[in-house]
């Protein structure tokens, strides 16, 4: 039987959410072709002549992307068996089952998916609409190296640019799943509640190999978060640099674990990591209470002053506008930024985040939150929410756009801050100049795919 994999959006990256599933089916005896719309155009062929074709749904923009597509590929081909799988599956089942989805598969999908090529292969088509596939599986797989041959080359993705202005190939893999903490407005939650599961330190190595083979000279890991288990991590990135030397790395990692593992940091910086995502989210500790973040205002300060003294580089993430946010608090936070010197670490899309609360939220559970949140927008694929002050989701609207003209034209990053900066110094009827200097700092390396979800 032929399958075909489709990926809409993965941030930029060569996607592991097709290569790792394709081994498997592979092995099962499947043809597989993987489509990854982002680079690539829908090959109606393939779809025509495919008897299980699945969308991969690894986060909200990826879903958003997939859901008109459904229909089109449906009409293509009618016959075939439809399945979305990744995150975003499980806790949109009902849209995307009302959209002609027979198959939803969350967790760990390799093991489930490969059973139902096995399914399909065996009795054909089933009548029934039923799965008897868990919707949500935690297995713990052995995982297979991930199969990236029917893949666009890694120079259609996401770039590295350095300090100096050269750039270097980027290749993309996962050591872990899930994340042992249950931050209240993170969408990993209602699938994983609580727990993680590792890729096996040689299939990542392996994973590694083919991508540097390829052209990679810089990996990102794309783990939820890479200290969930540093016994893992540590001797894995020791195990890299070893072998790729000259390879370079990024991790994301909460400012929590941070704190908690600062003495990995200097190993880190040794074996080749050139910075560190981190979700600070808010300096309102009220607000991060609310998410349940399990960090302060004062441990993000620390960690950029710890990140200071061992020589690695923070790249911080913010919910900028949340139903808790003032004009007022939006400019404070902007200020900790300049007096931080973060001007430069900070990727401009950040200071127009959004809070989305997906279905499944664990922050539907507050009171406070079900209080003002609206009914669920299948489309949006959210609860949409408007702040009580009109003056927020104004600036809200403003300050996207501003981000959005000023990375159009390639603006540096302190001439966008600095717009943003007089919009809400405008907007809390601040009259005051700027209390620090927001003269253009040190670029420092950061990839060509602004972060978002």
């Amino acid at each position: 039987m032929n399958v075909v994999l489709i990926s809409t959006y993965e941030l930029g990256h060569q996607p592991f959410g097709l290569a790792s599933p394709a081994a498997w089916l592979k092995q099962a005896g499947a043809t597989v072709t993987g489509l990854d719309l982002a680079v690539q155009r829908l090959d109606r062929a393939a779809i025509t002549q495919a008897g299980l074709i699945a969308f991969y749904a690894p986060m909200h923009t990826a879903t958003r992307i997939a859901a008109p597509l459904i229909g089109r590929v449906k009409a293509l081909n009618p016959h075939a068996h439809i399945c979305v799988y990744g995150l975003y599956a499980p806790v949109n089942e009902g849209y995307l089952r009302r959209l002609g989805v027979d198959t939803i598969l969350g967790g760990e999908f390799e093991t489930r998916l490969t059973a139902l090529y096995r399914r399909l292969s065996t009795h054909g088509m089933p009548a029934q609409r039923e799965q008897p596939e868990p919707r949500i599986a935690l297995d713990r797989q052995r995982f297979q190296a991930p199969d990236r041959s029917g893949l666009p080359g890694l120079s259609q993705y996401a770039f590295l640019e350095l300090a100096d202005g050269t750039r270097r190939t980027v290749g993309y893999t996962e050591a872990s799943r899930g994340c042992k903490h249950v931050c209240r407005h993170c969408p990993i939650v209602p699938v994983y509640g609580g727990q993680f599961r590792i890729v096996q330190r040689e299939v990542v190595l392996e994973d590694i190999r083919q991508q540097v083979e390829a052209g990679a000279r810089h990996i990102t890991f794309g783990d939820p978060d890479f200290f969930n288990g540093p016994g893992h991590a540590i001797p894995l990135v020791e195990a890299l640099h070893r072998q790729f030397p000259v390879v370079t790395y990024d991790v994301t990692i909460k400012i929590e674990h941070l704190v908690q593992h600062a003495r990995y940091l200097p190993v880190l910086r040794d074996t080749g990591c050139l910075f560190v995502t981190s979700a600070v989210e808010s300096i309102d500790d009220a607000v991060l209470e609310i998410f349940d973040k399990r960090h302060t205002r004062q441990d993000f300060i620390r960690v950029v002053s710890l990140f200071r003294e061992v020589g690695l580089t923070l790249n911080p993430t913010f919910v900028t506008f949340t139903p808790w946010t003032s004009p007022e608090r939006y400019l404070e936070l902007l200020e900790r930024i300049a007096e931080l010197d973060l001007v430069e670490n900070v990727s401009p899309i950040q200071y127009a985040i959004r809070l989305l609360i997906p279905a499944g939220s664990k922050l539907l559970d507050l009171p406070i939150v079900q209080d003002l949140v609206e009914k669920f927008d299948e489309a949006a694929l959210c609860h949409p929410w408007s702040h009580p002050d009109a003056r927020v989701d104004r600036l809200y609207a403003d300050a996207l756009a501003t981000v959005k003209d000023g990375q159009a034209r390639h603006a540096p990053r302190s001439a966008i801050f600095r717009r943003v900066w007089q919009l809400a110094r405008d907007a809390a009827s601040h009259n005051r100049q700027s209390p620090i200097s927001i003269a253009p700092g040190a670029p420092i390396p950061h990839l060509s795919e602004p972060w978002y979800c």
